[in-house]
């Protein structure tokens, strides 16, 4: 069989370059969450931790439309809710989710989570996905689910708690919430996000016309190794990146 050579996530040497990666694919992420629909008034947030600062991350200024997001607009918040860079203020449930998550995964960059449609109404079912599709396949074995919904969460204790449950998978299913994605890239995580969503459309839309076949288990773990892997979300994300500065380029300014 052929082997098949694909571009694989930049190195830098300067960590200015870095930041600045980062940034851009943060801002072009929230441009294309507007674009799909995820917004809902003033909920959701997606976070990149900061290349020199570790502790630190970027995140979406509270109350700013996802489409309207600029590299410039992105503020840096520390351990302690401070806002550090920028001028606005950050969600407080971003900081107590995505704080405690940075926390308990060095390993992970970026971390997802909006109040999409589809993921909202799945939610309320308190079920993981099942393997119905080649691409929800790619989060057989390697999703959660958190079932103790106690409102907006506004302490880190809850934001812990969260993270426990998440452990070292890839997306957790809120229940009567939503949905959150993590990823070693803001590609990574921005792009399970949305296949996240559309994968719980595909099953509430399948259920809904009939009783779907679940793919079996030994295909369903191989799958989740074709498709669902870093590099995988990493490459899935790139056309949309190429898509979203083309069609809007001030997202980088």
């Amino acid at each position: 069989m052929p082997k098949y050579n694909r571009p694989q996530p930049p190195v830098f040497e300067r960590v200015e370059d870095e930041r600045l990666h980062r940034k851009q694919r943060l801002a072009a992420a929230f441009r294309l969450f507007g674009k799909f629909g995820f917004s809902e008034g003033t909920a959701g947030h997606i976070t990149a931790r900061d290349p020199e600062f570790t502790d630190h991350f970027w995140v979406n200024p509270f109350g700013m439309y996802f489409g309207h997001i600029r590299v410039s607009d992105l503020i840096l918040v520390n351990t302690e809710g401070d806002v550090v860079k920028g001028d606005a203020a950050v969600n407080r449930a971003a900081f107590t989710i995505h704080s405690q998550l940075h926390e308990a995964r060095p390993d992970i960059v970026a971390a997802a989570h909006a109040h999409s449609v589809y993921g909202k109404a799945w939610s309320s079912l308190g079920r993981l996905l099942d393997p119905l599709t080649q691409d929800s396949c790619s989060f057989y074995e390697d999703h959660a689910l958190f079932d103790d919904y106690t409102g907006v969460v506004l302490d880190t204790s809850e934001g812990k708690r969260l993270a426990e449950h998440l452990g070292n998978k890839k997306a957790i299913i809120l229940k009567n919430h939503g949905i959150l994605t993590v990823g070693h890239t803001v590609d990574e995580a921005a792009w399970w996000y949305i296949t996240l969503e559309r994968s719980c459309q595909a099953q509430l839309l399948a259920e809904a016309a009939g009783r779907p076949h679940i793919i079996k288990h030994e295909t369903a773990r191989l799958a989740q190794t074709q498709v669902g892997s870093h590099a995988s979300g990493w490459f899935s994300f790139q056309p949309l990146y190429e898509r979203i500065v083309r069609e809007e380029p001030d997202l980088l300014d």
